[in-house]
């Protein structure tokens, strides 16, 4: 008899039951593999609640004209009065591209509050002070909600 995979089992029939011998060859290949499909399967609803009630990006943008990053954010909450800031990481250098990178994690003054509704918050983030131009700044949400978006040289973000 066959079973999908690696799995193996013979078994003899017509014989008395004190001398059936059954033998069972399990790869541990097949093992890992049924181990990993029913750990995957227990975490998915998890990361699902996780997904749902965590702070998502609805947009995020580039506004030349004021030289200000746009963040709209989609949230769960008791209120609609919860405020986002940014928490700026170190500016790096990269090699192969003259366009400089940077990390930004957006911050929920109310991140314990009690996911009662849904709520949406538009935010403006001015960005004269960003040291670090042309940069890609990859903006972090938790649970790792990542965005990215390329700020232009601050003399062309101006006009």
């Amino acid at each position: 008899m066959t079973f999908g995979g690696d799995y193996a089992a013979e078994m003899p029939v017509n014989t008395p039951s004190d001398r059936c011998i059954a033998l069972l060859s399990i790869s541990k290949r097949s093992i890992a593999a049924s181990a990993l499909r029913v750990a995957l399967l227990g975490i998915a609803p998890s990361l699902l609640w996780h997904a749902a009630r965590a702070d998502n990006f609805r947009e995020v943008r580039y506004d030349a004209a004021k030289d200000q990053l746009v963040i709209t954010m989609v949230y769960r909450g008791t209120n609609p009065n919860h405020t986002f800031s940014l928490k700026w990481g170190a500016c790096k250098n990269v090699q192969s591209d003259s366009v400089r990178e940077v990390a930004a994690e957006v911050l929920d003054s109310q991140w314990q509050d009690a996911e009662q509704g849904t709520y949406t918050k538009t935010t403006r983030f001015n960005l004269s002070d960003l040291p670090c131009r042309p940069a890609k700044v990859t903006l972090r949400t938790a649970p790792r909600f990542l965005y990215t978006v390329l700020i232009p040289a601050a003399s062309s973000a101006r006009q």
